[in-house]
């Protein structure tokens, strides 16, 4: 990894902090604190206070009976850098931790907006009588995505093939759609202007793939960036990544960085301008043995 400036990591922990608490509200355990969202929608994060010292398996522990009491996954996110004993607290504490590459847009290396093959790239529009339709087919995309990650084991491999091969727009369309609540939320949240998420389609599939920014300040995230695993290996999610990138800069941000979900993903971002920086590291309950 390249040298970083000192100050990243304090900008982005700076980041997660502020970046719920328009639409959460947070409560403190100890060392950790877990943002709920007011209303429907993705759940947040528990993480590290700032300026604290690092939790306890007594804080974890805590924290992750106040989730299951709301019906929260219980998930902790934290960037390694800024709170490095955590990792053996929570692995101690009974959870597994993804060490994901963490990665902050070089502005001189950032590929050109191209054209997308056989598809086109747009924006989604809050006050576009569609928001819904499209908030909806966006979300099923990087559900099934996610799902059936492209990059697996052999034995993953196997196990999802058919998922892999066959999820499409039919699966897409087949989706429960979101409810009022969640796409009231979301149009409020986009019409601030921090938050944007622009979708490839194709004339005869409709959205194949999605790709999300938050911006706080003059730091944005992207997350969610996804494709149909029908539509995969065309170009479009590193493609959307570099667009999404643009647009991010153009509307104030200075910083954009994103996660990726192991180091063969965090390659295709590097080739479109972003360098990794250091490890996010995402935490859930270890699965039971079998």
């Amino acid at each position: 990894m390249a040298p970083v400036d000192s100050g990243l990591f304090d900008r982005l922990e700076r980041f997660y902090d502020a970046l719920p608490r328009p639409w959460a509200r947070a409560e403190d355990f100890g060392s950790m604190v877990l943002f709920v969202r007011d209303g429907e929608g993705w759940p947040y994060y528990a993480r590290p206070k700032r300026g604290s010292h690092t939790p306890s398996a007594a804080d974890l522990t805590e924290v992750r009976r106040r989730q299951r009491e709301l019906g929260l996954p219980e998930t902790f996110e934290w960037v390694h850098e800024n709170t490095p004993d955590l990792l053996a607290v929570a692995r101690s504490a009974g959870l597994d931790v993804l060490l994901a590459p963490l990665l902050v847009l070089d502005r001189a290396a950032l590929v050109p907006d191209l054209p997308l093959r056989d598809a086109t790239c747009r924006p989604l529009d809050p006050a576009a009588p569609t928001f819904a339709a499209d908030l909806g087919a966006s979300r099923a995309v990087a559900r099934l995505a996610f799902a059936s990650p492209a990059y697996q084991t052999p034995l993953e491999s196997a196990e999802n093939a058919l998922l892999i091969e066959d999820a499409g727009p039919s699966e897409r369309d087949a989706a429960e759609p979101p409810g009022a609540e969640v796409v009231r939320q979301a149009r409020e949240m986009a019409a601030t202007g921090d938050y944007l998420t622009v979708v490839a389609e194709t004339p005869g599939e409709g959205i194949v793939a999605t790709a999300t920014g938050q911006r706080c300040g003059d730091v944005a995230e992207i997350v969610g960036v996804a494709s149909l695993p029908s539509a995969r290996r065309r170009g479009y999610a590193s493609q959307l990544t570099a667009t999404l990138a643009g647009r991010l800069l153009a509307g104030g941000a200075d910083l954009v960085f994103l996660s990726a979900g192991d180091d063969d993903v965090a390659r295709l971002y590097t080739k479109v301008g972003f360098r990794r920086v250091g490890t996010a590291c995402i935490a859930e309950p270890a699965a039971a043995p079998l």
